[in-house]
């Protein structure tokens, strides 16, 4: 199943409606593709006036492998599921990393899955990184970067994950966790 949000904003965004890109991607075989195949052959019919364009092919990549079968929502190309969740605050992304720290710096489980090794922090010129393993075998990975107006943008990504009914379980412990950032 496809999210209807996602099919109304490749509509929007490609000026083609979400039925035509079914019928055209059917009629081209995509069923029978995988994730980069059927991406590509998305991006080679993608109109010329899209902005991101390979951006757009991506995502309406995998709406079509949703609306097919071939995935669920929050499934990646690889079978395991993945969630995001974000949050932008006031501060620089130096303010908002430490801020995360301090919060979940000393914890030794989330949502009840015990941290595997210590978390790791790492940075770029644009970006600042925080990660940990967790004993269930999946990764938690946070990236702080800088907005306008004095701004951070925090995007936490939760991969590896075994099920769907996973990504329920875990996403109100991502989201009361950024909640705390102010």
């Amino acid at each position: 199943m496809t999210k209807p949000s996602n099919t109304a904003a490749i509509a929007s965004a490609t000026g083609r409606p979400w039925d035509e890109w079914a019928e055209l991607l059917d009629q081209a075989g995509a069923r029978e593709l995988g994730h980069t195949a059927i991406a590509r052959l998305t991006l080679e019919h993608m109109p010329a006036q899209v902005e991101r364009a390979e951006w757009w092919a991506q995502g309406t990549a995998v709406a079509y492998e949703q609306h097919a079968g071939l995935r669920v929502p929050g499934q990646s190309c690889d079978g395991d599921f993945q969630l995001s969740a974000s949050r932008t605050v006031i501060g620089d992304k130096d303010a908002a990393l430490q801020a995360w720290v301090a919060l979940v710096g000393s914890r030794e489980e989330f949502g009840g899955v015990p941290v595997e090794a210590p978390a790791a922090t790492s940075s770029s010129e644009k970006w600042r990184y925080w990660r940990v393993p967790l004993a269930d075998g999946t990764r938690v990975a946070v990236n702080f970067s800088d907005k306008a107006g004095g701004k951070c943008s925090i995007g936490l990504g939760h991969t590896k994950l075994d099920s769907a009914e996973a990504i329920d379980f875990w996403r109100p412990v991502w989201k009361e966790l950024l909640g705390q950032l102010r």
